[in-house]
């Protein structure tokens, strides 16, 4: 028997009645468990999201994230992509995970709400200042946000330190916008600085894996994205691609939709870069 689900009926006559329901539903689910946040495993196991914190640190584990984690590993879950084999040419994995990267656009072009993304676009254009919130394989991906974000005028800051963040987020007020990056929509840093900055007022945006998440708490505006690495990874992949085009569509409506001064002050930057080329 994996050796986590082997530890939870050990200590399963020591768990408090809550935790008895989660260790219920992972040891009768445990193939289940790798593509639900701590969000929708609280909601199928009728508990919370502290006493499945809670259940993983009773483990021996640092929490649901290294619960997961651990679980699929021992049943021998594949942990990069599901169609790539040892036997295949470096060529032939470059076409399975392009096939994979097109399935995710595809499938976060049906789940991102419209509407949202317009208030999205909108909330960037009017906020007086844009933070930017991103940890670990979001880092990159709030990185990318901002670059684009200042390039096209707007004043906008990435973040990848989480004192940083906490300390960005405390300084908002109702003018200003934070959008935070975070794949699981777990991380609990992120979460935290978004939760922050909503109660100082500003307008908060989350870009986050499709379902129910912490992080959908604390923000105004979710875009999701959606990828079938989720039901075989921790890591996503082929969803941060889905997130940078999310980024690449917000700068293009903002740049479209900015006034002539601003534009002329675009144009101008494109110009200086070109300074820095041969």
């Amino acid at each position: 028997m994996n050796r986590t689900l082997l530890q939870i009926k050990v200590l399963y006559k020591d768990m408090g009645k809550s935790e008895k329901k989660i260790a219920d539903w992972i040891m009768d689910h445990p193939d289940a468990l790798l593509p639900l946040s701590i969000t929708e495993l609280a909601e199928k196991s009728d508990s919370s999201e502290a006493t499945i914190v809670r259940f993983a640190k009773r483990l021996g584990l640092s929490g649901y994230q290294e619960l997961k984690i651990s679980i699929a590993q021992e049943n021998s879950k594949k942990v990069i992509n599901q169609d790539v084999n040892v036997k295949d040419s470096c060529f032939e994995v470059f076409e399975k995970v392009s096939n994979d990267i097109y399935c995710s656009l595809e499938m976060t072009k049906k789940v991102i709400d419209k509407d949202m993304l317009d208030q999205a676009a909108k909330a960037i254009l009017e906020a007086r200042q844009i933070v930017i919130f991103g940890l670990g394989n979001s880092a990159s991906i709030a990185l990318d946000a901002g670059h684009k974000f200042f390039r096209a005028g707007c004043n906008a800051v990435p973040y990848s330190d989480n004192h940083m963040q906490v300390i960005a987020a405390s300084h908002l007020s109702d003018t200003d916008l934070a959008i935070g990056i975070s794949h699981s929509g777990s991380s609990k840093d992120i979460v935290d600085a978004l939760k922050i900055a909503k109660e100082n007022g500003a307008k908060t945006i989350a870009i986050t894996n499709y379902g129910k998440s912490p992080i959908v708490k604390h923000s105004d505006i979710v875009l999701f994205t959606s990828s079938p690495e989720t039901q075989y990874t921790i890591l996503g992949l082929n969803s941060r691609i889905a997130a940078l085009a999310i980024i690449d569509s917000l700068y293009s409506y903002i740049v479209c939709h900015k006034d002539a001064e601003a534009l002329s002050a675009i144009q101008s930057v494109e110009r200086s870069l070109q300074s820095k080329k041969y």
